[in-house]
């Protein structure tokens, strides 16, 4: 079993840090983590519960966060974004699923069994749409199409978002605690101590934050993925909490619509986020998918 932390050249001048759990000859499960998220937003416990199900377990930090690579141009203004001026360096969720590509490339995996969470979920929608041959099942957790009106984050979560960024590690602590009461799982125990070690942890990492701008701009950019969802062949679960302030659970229902023969499971009391409390219904969940599939 390995966990310590090591990097893939996935082309294109970009390099993955990443871990694994797990047997290296187990079926292998990659978790794709969310906007501005590290690849330890995905808990180490929750790797290792998946792991005990049989799984070589990967993650991973998307680029622009963590300890992979960070581009340096200028990201476009929020502004900009919504008024559709996007730079023509500007990367999208194409080049985020390339790069995810490219690791199970480096990592000897012809293909895995793809688990992404918000924007880690739209990574793999794309990644199952543009490279099939990589996706043996797909999974996407509280995450969305693009489509207009479609998964929005309720007002009160536009506010939190806006927020200036911290300057500080105590900061992006509190930061975190504050944003994740709001939007996390109300009907499950908050974990306060938890939220924090783990924004700690991100800002030990990788204390910047102008990759995170980046990353939106990718969503923004690939705009309504409606289309290019219905291409998808790979067995698809989907599953969203009702409680999700983030993204709104019209998200999922419009996800599992678009992909053909999606399944959609509703989690009542979950928000955005992975509360340990709901971590044996989502392993559980993930083996069935994955077990279910391969049988078929």
């Amino acid at each position: 079993m390995s966990e310590g932390e090591r990097f893939a050249e996935v082309g294109r001048g970009i390099a993955l840090c990443y871990d694994e759990t797990g047997d290296a000859g187990a079926r292998p499960l990659l978790l794709v983590a969310g906007l501005g998220q590290q690849l330890h937003s995905w808990p180490q416990g929750f790797a290792r519960a998946l792991a005990e199900r049989g799984f070589r377990v990967v993650r991973f930090d998307n680029r622009d966060v963590g300890r992979s690579t960070h581009l340096d141009f200028r990201p476009p203004s929020v502004l900009a974004m919504l008024a559709g001026r996007i730079p023509a360096v500007q990367y999208h969720l194409g080049d985020l699923a390339r790069d995810t590509a490219g690791l199970l490339a480096a990592l000897e995996v012809p293909a895995a069994h793809v688990v992404g969470a918000s924007m880690g979920g739209m990574i793999a929608q794309t990644l199952a749409a543009h490279h099939p041959d990589r996706v043996l099942t797909l999974t996407s957790i509280m995450s969305t199409t693009g489509a207009r009106g479609t998964g929005r984050p309720a007002a009160s979560t536009w506010r939190r978002l806006l927020a200036k960024p911290p300057t500080t590690r105590q900061a992006a602590m509190d930061a975190a605690a504050n944003m994740f009461r709001h939007i996390g799982s109300h009907a499950f125990p908050f974990d306060e101590e938890a939220v924090r070690a783990i924004a700690g942890e991100a800002w030990d990492r990788d204390p910047t934050t102008v990759g995170v701008i980046r990353q939106l701009a990718a969503i923004v950019a690939s705009g309504d993925r409606t289309a290019e969802l219905r291409s998808i062949t790979a067995p698809t679960l989907v599953v969203h909490g009702d409680r999700d302030r983030m993204v709104h659970p019209s998200g999922a229902t419009a996800t599992a619509r678009a992909i053909p023969g999606a399944r959609l499971v509703t989690i009542p009391g979950m928000g955005h986020d992975l509360p340990e409390g709901a971590w044996p219904r989502l392993v559980e969940l993930i083996t069935e998918h994955a077990t279910t599939a391969a049988a078929s």
